[in-house]
């Protein structure tokens, strides 16, 4: 995928021969694509600066707070939230997930205990319409778990241990260690054969892990020799996209980026906004997965 602009720096973003996706800025040295993502201003920040200016005021460019790895993974993927009874683990049934599977062990109701599929049996959409009218969960082994991935940090709020980082896979010795710490809700990624781990693989492979480091990672690509700073470095990043003065979609490419993303902006903003590139990455990571055109 590539923006272009009337007048400003271009956008690249790329999947590598290992489904890694990169972001290139005028053309220069190639990023992680969740390095420009931490950079861009969270939203806890966009809260406060929305009230500090009802209040005729602006939050200060160095306490902005960037995208964090539960932000990010929570944007692009949906989650699943798996619960541990007596019974064992049990997972909501979505027709959507289980249609077109076929079973290897039988498909057990978590409430009744009754097995509404049995084991070899094709989940058809006329079959799985049935078992939705009245299953809510099912039963699923410890082997449903392992390999998934942590959709949030999981924190104890009294000790601040953490049991488990957004995006980390779950082993079995990691599945072991929330059982024993109690943990009864596990939430994880909605990742399956028809979405694609693209963005979870690619933030697991960035060295950074927040706004100052991604910032100044972008500044030594796009300034390589110059010292950066903190302040140097965020000026820069505005500089780029947002500043009206440097950066101009045009009135006309507004349009045609509101018809490309599904979006309704006027046309006469013309910078690009955090919106603009989440959704662009979205677009090209529906098209990977084989959705959209």
């Amino acid at each position: 995928a590539r923006v272009i602009p009337y007048r400003g720096s271009w956008l690249d973003f790329e999947f590598d021969a290992k489904d890694l996706l990169y972001v290139r800025i005028d053309r220069k040295r190639k990023l992680p694509v969740t390095t420009l993502l931490y950079a861009l201003e969270g939203a806890a920040s966009a809260a406060a600066r929305k009230a500090k200016q009802a209040e005729g005021g602006d939050v200060d460019a160095l306490d902005i707070q960037g995208m964090d790895a539960n932000e990010i993974l929570g944007y692009f993927y949906d989650t699943v939230t798996f619960t541990k009874s007596a019974k064992g683990w049990a997972r909501p049934f979505d027709a959507d997930s289980f249609r077109g599977l076929k079973l290897l062990a039988p498909l057990v109701d978590a409430e009744t205990g009754e097995v509404v599929a049995d084991a070899e049996t094709k989940l058809t959409a006329r079959l799985v319409r049935k078992i939705a009218e009245k299953t809510r969960e099912v039963l699923v082994g410890d082997i449903d778990l392992i390999g998934r991935f942590i959709a949030r940090d999981m924190v104890n709020m009294n000790t601040g241990e953490i049991y488990g980082e957004a995006g980390e896979e779950i082993t079995e010795a990691r599945l072991a260690a929330l059982e024993e710490a109690g943990i009864t809700e596990l939430p994880v990624l909605a990742i399956d054969a028809a979405k694609g781990p693209w963005i979870r693989n690619t933030l697991t492979v960035d060295k950074n892990s927040g706004r100052d480091e991604a910032l100044i990672d972008i500044y030594r690509v796009m300034r390589p020799g110059e010292p950066p700073t903190a302040e140097t470095a965020e000026a820069m990043l505005q500089g780029l996209f947002f500043d009206p003065d440097r950066y101009d979609l045009s009135a006309v490419g507004r349009v045609k980026m509101n018809m490309r993303l599904d979006i309704d902006v006027p046309d006469t903003v013309r910078v690009l906004r955090k919106e603009d590139i989440l959704r662009t990455i979205k677009v090209l990571c529906d098209l990977k997965d084989g959705r959209g055109q």
